[in-house]
Parts: C-alpha cells; structure tokens; sequence
C-alpha cells in the first residue's frame, strides 16, 4: 500500500466501516477491488495483532458473551468447497464501556468456545460476572478457562416459539422467535439483576445492520474465511476506538466518548487516518 496516498486509505477504511461491500467500496473511493482486498488484508493483520496486544488487564466486572452466524462462499447445507459454510464470530462486550474485549471467528463446537474463554480470562484483572446464552459448550468451556467458583457465571436460558406444521426449520430465513427467557445460575454468585445478554446482542445486532459480509439474503457474504475474519478485526477497531458510543457519551456530559476511551485505553477519539498512520513501520505506538 505504499503507492496508494493515506487520504485514500483513510477514505476505504471509511467506507468499509460504514458496511459497504468490497465492490461498493471500490466505486465509492475509485481504486479497484483488489486495492481494497489487499489493504483489508493488512488492516485486518494491525488491527488484530493491535488490539491483541493493548486490551489486557482490564480492570472489567461484568462481561457478556454471545456468538453471531454468518457463512462464507455457501450456507453449510450448500457447501462443496473446503473451507465454505456456517461461520461463528465470538463476542464477549464489557457491559460498562461497551469494549469489545475479545472475539473469535470459526466453528460453533467446544474447542472454539474454550479457545474463546480461555483468551478472554487472559485480559481481564478482576473476579467478573459473566453472562452467556444457554448453549451447553460454555459449562465445560467457562468453568476450565477460569476455574470451578472463580468466576459469577449464569447463563440466560431462551425459549423459542415453536415451527409451523410442515415447515422445515432449517428453510427458515431468520430464527425462531424468542418466546422467554429465564436466569441459571451456574457458579459462584451472580447478581441476578445483572444476568443478562442485552449488551452483547445490541452490539450483535449493530454487526449485522452495518457489516454487509453478516447482512441475511444478500450476496454480500465472505467468499473467504481469511477475508471474513479480518473484516471482523477492522470493524472491532472502528468500534473500540473510532466510534462514538451515544451513551458513553451522554453519561460523561456530552463529551464525545468511544468504548477504548471508557475503558481508559486511548484519551481521545480515533480517525481513519490516525488508524492508517498506526501501520506506517516508522510509526512508534506509545
């Protein structure tokens, strides 16, 4: 990317984090799609390496966790190639800054899920609440990474409206409906006025309006896993130190406020082009 100006990666950067697609992308900043391939690539290797390195010892209580499914190349009952179908991104959102702590992207299954806690147990400082959703891979998962009693660890169990007679569940184009939900408490003591996903599924939710590669009924998904996941790592970036979170931002009187500045990771509001200086090899991160 040394040919391309830094006003003209600031400009995708911009664009990508605003969901538009790589084709779009390309149109919006007149440069080709594999211009923006190639920066994506190496945004998304800075911004995982990054933040892998300055989100520790974080000094967090209360955690949430959920995960988020998109597919890349073929939904799974579609895949043929290696490597094509069902894709899981983790997430696990500090419930006071709104930082996005950590997150993993691959495969629903036990090993992913004790990969994810156990990264997660890595950054934090303090005894935590952690609250997830009912799937049974968090018990073994949470209880390994941090250990049995060292952790407040409830899970919010859903019910789901049942599927209409002969209408096959796996067809449907969105999930069933929640019906209910009702607290467990798994170990240690949550407070149950806490337990709860809301945080997490709100920031899910904001993925998926925003990121074209997790918008339903599109053909806008990853064609890549390698692709998937370092649109992931640009798009936590973005969220962690260049958005201004509205909320932040009204508890500490208008003053404009991001996840990382909450989390008293950066004192200030992050641009594009700060993001781009970041990866020149002569910049020195202080």
């Amino acid at each position: 990317m040394n040919k391309l100006p830094a006003s003209k990666q600031a400009a995708i950067v911009r664009a990508l984090g605003e969901g538009n697609s790589i084709r779009a992308t390309a149109r919006l900043t007149n440069t080709s799609k594999a211009t923006v391939l190639k920066l994506l690539v190496e945004l998304g290797d800075f911004c995982s390496y990054y933040q892998d390195q300055i989100i520790r010892n974080l000094p967090t209580t209360r955690v949430e966790a959920d995960e988020i499914w998109a597919f890349v190349g073929a939904k799974q009952r579609r895949a043929t190639r290696s490597g094509d179908g069902d894709i899981w991104t983790y997430t696990a959102i500090d419930a006071d800054s709104k930082l996005m702590i950590t997150w993993l992207v691959g495969a629903r299954n036990q090993e992913n899920a004790l990969e994810f806690m156990v990264d997660l147990k890595g950054r934090l400082a303090n005894r935590i609440q952690l609250t997830t959703d009912g799937h049974p891979m968090y018990l073994t998962a949470v209880e390994r990474a941090f250990g049995y009693n060292r952790i407040d660890f409830a899970q919010l169990v859903k019910t789901y409206g049942q599927v209409d007679p002969g209408v096959d569940s796996s067809r449907r184009y969105s999930p069933p409906v929640c019906t209910g939900t009702h607290p467990e408490r798994i170990m240690g003591r949550p407070a149950e006025d806490l337990i709860s996903t809301s945080y997490v599924e709100r920031a899910n939710l904001t993925i998926r309006m925003q990121q074209r590669r997790f918008t339903r009924l599109t053909n806008a998904f990853s064609k890549k896993a390698e692709n998937h996941a370092h649109a992931v790592s640009l798009y936590f970036m973005l969220y962690n130190f260049c958005r201004v979170h509205q909320t932040l931002t009204k508890e500490r009187g208008g003053v404009h406020t991001t996840p990382a500045m909450a989390a008293g990771l950066t004192n200030h509001v992050w641009k594009a082009e700060d993001l781009i200086a970041m990866m020149d090899p002569a910049y020195v991160i202080g």
